[in-house]
């Protein structure tokens, strides 16, 4: 057992890299709030470079453009994370590293809102390959590493049945 992942990152990983090895597939992510966790609980799976293409932590607005390609259109009105903004991030990065899957993850961590209105607690993730899927979470909190520690399992989880679905 890691000291930085809780048991059911861990158990996620294994089932996502189980399923991505036995199809050769590979996985990107593009993340934000969860601060790289999610990349960490792939990379920690031993043989990660099997299956695991890349990824970033996109932060800002600048990495999302610069790092993972969006187009800087995209975030001329911006107003907040959309479901459509993490599926385009998400095909953004998929495409830009050549994985058959991403998933992109961004919200609020905390402690405080964010300056658009929107309540700490919040996180979108979404998942783009063979299948889509993108889901908006809060936790109803606004404690930051457990909020980050939080988005990163929901992320994952969310791309393990993504992954899983599309068998």
């Amino acid at each position: 057992m890691s000291t930085f992942l809780t048991s059911e990152q861990e158990g996620l990983a294994e089932e996502i890299a189980g399923l991505l090895i036995e199809r050769g597939e590979t996985v990107a992510v593009a993340e934000s709030t969860s601060g790289g966790l999610v990349s960490a609980a792939l990379l920690w799976v031993a043989g990660a470079s099997r299956y695991y293409a890349g990824g970033g932590v996109v932060y800002t607005l600048k990495s999302r453009t610069e790092l993972a390609g969006v187009p800087a259109e995209q975030y001329a009105n911006y107003k907040g994370t959309t479901a459509e903004m993490l599926e385009s991030l998400a095909e953004s990065m998929r495409t830009r590293l050549g994985a058959t899957w991403c998933v992109a993850e961004s919200g609020l961590a905390g402690p405080t809102g964010g300056r658009f209105g929107a309540l700490s607690g919040r996180t979108t993730v979404a998942v783009v390959g063979p299948t889509r899927h993108t889901e908006v979470f809060e936790t109803g909190h606004g404690d930051r590493g457990a909020n980050m520690s939080e988005f990163a399992t929901l992320a994952l989880r969310v791309l393990r049945d993504a992954v899983g679905a599309g068998r």
